[in-house]
């Protein structure tokens, strides 16, 4: 089974690429997706958090306060490195058990979809690497809008991230998301053409 990595920056479409290989029948694992579930899968993550970084990020149930907890994390490194350090080893087990399940189903190509992927090293793993690239403006524009941001808070967000210009120097293939979504799927179509002749 040929492993991908998919990656991309906070509002370059990395979802809407994600989707449409889901279309195409690929299987994704979304670490996004994992990282939610390896909070309830290992309750000592939030305890750790908690101990940390204090109560406050909790709400009367006892589940985490993820917008107040981010803003947090994302207005210092120190702190976003810290909880990267308690979580990350939980989603990589997750990750590679999900993977796994996959090449045991003979799938001829499955996606890890992270939007970390090379920051935590989780790329050297892959077979094959993909960057979702859009200019700075188009991801301001986007992240404002999906989350109601400002240009400040949009830049904090983008900043915090590893810059594209350094990922595109390490991937295999660069999807250039900036144009319209016919232009995107023509080459992620190209691409699934080119993963299936390997």
């Amino acid at each position: 089974m040929i492993k991908v990595g998919l990656t991309g920056g906070i509002g370059t479409g990395k979802s809407t690429v994600s989707n449409m290989f889901r279309e195409r029948k690929i299987p994704i694992v979304d670490a996004d997706i994992v990282a939610r579930e390896v909070l309830k899968l290992y309750p000592e993550i939030l305890s750790t958090i908690k101990g940390n970084f204090g109560k406050e990020f909790f709400d009367s149930k006892g589940d985490l306060l993820r917008r107040e907890f981010g803003d947090y994390i994302f207005k210092n490194t120190n702190k976003r490195k810290e909880y990267e350090n308690i979580i990350m080893p939980f989603i990589k087990k997750e990750i590679f058990k999900r993977i796994d399940f996959y090449k045991n189903k003979s799938e001829k190509i499955c996606i890890l979809d992270a939007p970390t992927l090379i920051e935590n090293g989780v790329h050297k793993y892959m077979d094959f690497n993909i960057l979702v690239w859009a200019d700075k403006n188009t991801q301001i524009d986007r992240v404002k809008k999906r989350d109601k941001f400002n240009d400040e808070e949009a830049l904090n967000r983008i900043k915090a991230q590893m810059p594209l210009e350094e990922k595109k120097e390490i991937v295999d293939f660069v999807i250039d998301n900036s144009k319209d979504l016919k232009n995107t799927k023509a080459q992620v179509n190209e691409l699934i053409g080119k993963l299936n002749n390997i």
